[in-house]
């Protein structure tokens, strides 16, 4: 399959799914609009667009890993924020969603801040009003639409696996009451069966320094987040370095009560920050 003709290719399927466009892209969690672009090649499909049309229309393995393999002509892929912005980015967090939905196991690091899945809507507040802060109503949109996705937390037939790095509890974007209560968020979602949480301390000797946050999506593809963009891999070499950096950093990291205690400590310190002003 040669790419200009991948648009085609999902239209075909689609049509032979007997499926219609509005239900397809609705599955997909993108407008039809976009979905018709791919589909009459006015629009060249994402990595994710292809994983996301493929699993609304529940083709084979067999035939996903084809169509993927296509979409890896281009395998990385830079969406800048300011795109993502001008689209609206409660939209961004709806792809999301459909990601994570069709996830089975999501492995998660992250050196800045609190991850989306386990934020308060305070804290969202404040991360969507920094700068380039979003107007009111486009930052209310957003947080709603991040808080939705946190209910794939509490289905069954998944597993999340969560790293963060201790100075994120301490990172404040926010007064110590909306930080003390984030922390208190953690130490409570860490107690779900299907979520393992692991704080890496700053005391320990590290095996290598967290120079981006990035969620793997079983084995299939890896969201990396910098200042400028969002960028997409599903090249298998990518992905198992990921993988890698992933494991290096669990082997430090805290859990269980030793991770609660931790998290616990770093809350009164900020609640005594709080009192003291």
């Amino acid at each position: 399959m040669s790419a200009p003709s991948l648009g085609r290719a999902l239209r075909a399927l689609r049509e032979a799914s007997g499926l219609t466009g509005d239900t397809v892209a609705r599955r997909a969690s993108m407008s039809a609009g976009k979905l018709s672009k791919i589909e009459n090649e006015k629009v060249r499909p994402s990595v994710q667009d292809v994983d996301l049309i493929l699993t609304a229309l529940r083709v084979s393995e067999e035939a996903k890993d084809e169509f993927i393999a296509t979409a890896r002509a281009e395998a990385t892929e830079a969406t800048a924020w300011r795109l993502l912005r001008r689209m609206g980015p409660w939209k961004h967090q709806n792809t999301i969603k459909a990601i994570e939905a069709s996830t089975s196991v999501l492995r998660l690091f992250q050196g800045q801040l609190i991850p989306g899945l386990l934020q308060t809507p305070e804290y969202m507040t404040a991360v969507f009003g920094l700068p380039p802060a979003l107007p009111d109503e486009t930052r209310a949109r957003t947080v709603a639409a991040r808080v939705e996705r946190q209910a794939v937390l509490y289905g069954t037939g998944r597993s999340f696996r969560f790293l963060i790095c201790e100075h994120v509890l301490r990172w404040l974007i926010s007064e110590p009451t909306v930080m003390a209560l984030q922390l208190d968020r953690l130490v409570s979602v860490s107690r779900l069966p299907q979520v393992s949480l692991g704080i890496v301390p700053i005391g320990s000797r590290m095996p290598d320094f967290p120079m981006t946050c990035f969620s793997l999506h079983d084995d299939r593809l890896v969201i990396v987040e910098t200042f400028h963009s969002e960028i997409t891999t599903t090249d298998p070499k990518d992905v198992q370095l990921y993988a890698d950096t992933f494991d290096r950093f669990s082997e430090v990291a805290l859990y269980g009560d030793p991770m609660r205690t931790l998290i616990e400590h770093v809350r009164d310190e900020l609640l005594r920050q709080q009192e003291s002003h």
